[in-house]
């Protein structure tokens, strides 16, 4: 069994026959399967109302995630499922006499099977699929297997420093992350680590051209601006430039001993929309160790995992 953030299995011909019938619900029981389908409701008590083809769903409070009967996880938890997709074991299945089918699952379940197999093994460096699910000022959500939740500080997301997670990822995205610890089946991640060294992101870039960047922040003695997710550069202050704004700026220099780049903004894009697409070095496997700074380099940025 292979554990995905939730959503990825919904469309797959393998779970839609499953959940479509009440003998491939039977089925999946039988073989402890993980499905998915919508949550149509969260009632009064907190249970959740599962949207399936073949019959009336429903995962209980106690069933809707790990943790919710120790109250280690609120039920902001369970609110927040409706009308997104949710991973569940069915439990139970029955008929009533009018023929109509009823179904009791639990995601609570699917989360202690992914716990075992897959988030408790997870050791420092491993890399990682997840999905964002939500945005603070403090760093990202992301789900990083049957709706298991982890974090990535704002200060670990890229080198190039960002004043929200919005401004490097949206809600919904799939990414790349690394496991920082396991400290008893709780991951800690980072993201920086996977978007290359400075030496591998100035390679893409020479002196005397123009490119597309980012303004990240305004400081009285330059702007700086982002030329990718873990490369940014000094231009000159100038009075009509913001945080956030769009620009085409000239390379001046690239500067490896100070891993420095120079830059003088040519003009301001305030339609241009930048793409989000983050091009990773790393995508699958494992880190042991990563520096960011170059050889010439006297300032050491590095990650040991260990």
């Amino acid at each position: 069994m292979i554990y995905k953030p939730e959503g990825c299995l919904f469309k797959t011909a393998e779970n839609q026959k499953y959940i479509s019938s009440a003998e491939g619900l039977s089925e999946a029981m039988e073989k402890g399967i993980i499905l998915e389908a919508r949550v149509a409701v969260c009632d009064s008590s907190h249970n959740l109302i599962i949207d399936l083809p073949c019959a009336d769903g429903i995962i209980f409070r106690k069933d809707g995630a790990v943790g919710i009967e120790d109250g280690s996880t609120r039920d902001i938890a369970l609110i927040s499922r409706v009308n997104k997709i949710v991973c569940f074991k069915v439990v139970n299945i029955s008929c009533n006499e009018n023929g109509r089918v009823s179904a009791q699952l639990s995601r609570k379940a699917a989360q202690e099977e992914c716990m075992e197999n897959y988030i408790n093994p997870m050791s420092s460096g491993d890399i990682i699929d997840a999905r964002i699910t939500h945005l603070e000022q403090f760093g990202c959500f992301v789900d990083i297997g049957c709706g298991i939740p982890s974090l990535i500080p704002i200060d670990a997301i890229s080198v190039s420093r960002i004043s929200h997670p919005s401004d490097r990822f949206k809600n919904g995205d799939f990414i790349h992350a690394v496991v920082k610890s396991n400290e008893n089946g709780r991951i800690f991640l980072t993201h920086k680590e996977l978007l290359g060294t400075w030496k591998e992101n100035a390679e893409l870039f020479e002196s005397g051209e123009t490119v597309s960047g980012i303004v990240r922040s305004v400081e009285d003695y330059g702007i700086f601006v982002e030329l990718a997710p873990n490369l940014a550069g000094l231009a000159e202050p100038r009075d009509d430039i913001h945080a956030g704004q769009n620009v085409s700026v000239y390379i001046k220099a690239l500067i490896p001993d100070k891993m420095k780049v120079k830059l003088i903004i040519v003009d301001t894009c305030e339609d241009c929309e930048q793409s989000r697409k983050i091009k990773y070095y790393y995508d699958s496997g494992k880190i042991e160790h990563w520096c960011y700074s170059t050889e010439e380099s006297h300032k050491k940025i590095e990650t040991v995992f260990s």
